[in-house]
């Protein structure tokens, strides 16, 4: 491992490119611009940044880059993650077959491309390329939800030792990205990840109980995440074992 993908991160420890993530502005707001190289995406994710294109229009398709680190920010707990019971059902009966890195590309591709985004989806071009490069290299992965062996949903996301970051789901058919996030949910807990960040809290999230936390805290957690040596692996065949009814 090479020196930009420091084995010991932390974010107490001074960023090669940003400022310290406390002195965002109130919108979240810790840079602007730049480039999207994996070095650059694992320095930001180790202290509490996230890349987030935006539009300077306020509407329509992002002609900006915007590095964020909002406060509060929204993470999911796993010990009080609630999974509804119709979805649960929904788990069990094998309508989805559920998989892992099996089709990044298309996960990313679905959260840009999907009808519902309207053409304002802030996966751009770049950020499509900066990620599966990133994916490349074993730091952003993907959790597929597949009905009769075409895609139906997925949610992709960053790992970084305990930390995991998730930034997009799609879902073509109805419940599917849902049900990749229960699985993911699950597997992140059974590999020993200790932070599960979702950038920020939306009533979709609400609903499986995303709760948001200060940025002191969050940094904290952090911190205490990348200390935690753990690897995101592969999703255990004939999901769901462990659900509970």
């Amino acid at each position: 491992m090479t020196d930009a993908f420091s084995s010991r991160p932390s974010p107490f420890i001074a960023s090669a490119y940003f400022s310290d993530a406390r002195t965002a502005d109130e919108s979240g707001l810790a840079a602007l611009g730049g480039p999207m190289t994996p070095e650059v995406l694992y320095d930001a994710y180790t202290h509490g940044i996230f890349p987030w294109p935006f539009s300077s229009a306020g509407f329509g398709p992002p002609d900006r880059l915007g590095w964020f680190s909002l406060d509060p920010r929204g993470v999911f707990e796993f010990d009080s993650f609630h999974v509804p019971k119709r979805l649960a059902r929904i788990c069990r009966s094998g309508r989805f077959r559920v998989t892992s890195n099996q089709d990044f590309r298309g996960v990313v591709r679905g959260c840009a491309l999907t009808p519902y985004r309207d053409g304002a989806s802030w996966v751009t071009p770049s950020l499509y390329r900066a990620y599966v490069r990133f994916h490349e290299l074993g730091f952003a992965h993907s959790v597929e939800a597949w009905q009769d062996d075409k895609l139906a949903g997925g949610v992709y996301g960053v790992a970084i030792n305990g930390l995991f970051a998730a930034e997009s789901m799609f879902r073509i058919e109805p419940d599917a990205s849902k049900v990749a996030l229960v699985a993911l949910t699950e597997h992140l807990k059974a590999r020993g990840y200790r932070l599960f960040d979702i950038q920020m809290v939306t009533p979709n999230t609400e609903r499986f109980g995303a709760v948001g936390i200060s940025r002191e805290e969050y940094l904290r957690r952090l911190h205490d995440a990348l200390k935690v040596r753990v690897t995101f692996g592969t999703l255990e065949d004939g999901w769901p074992k462990r659900l509970t009814p």
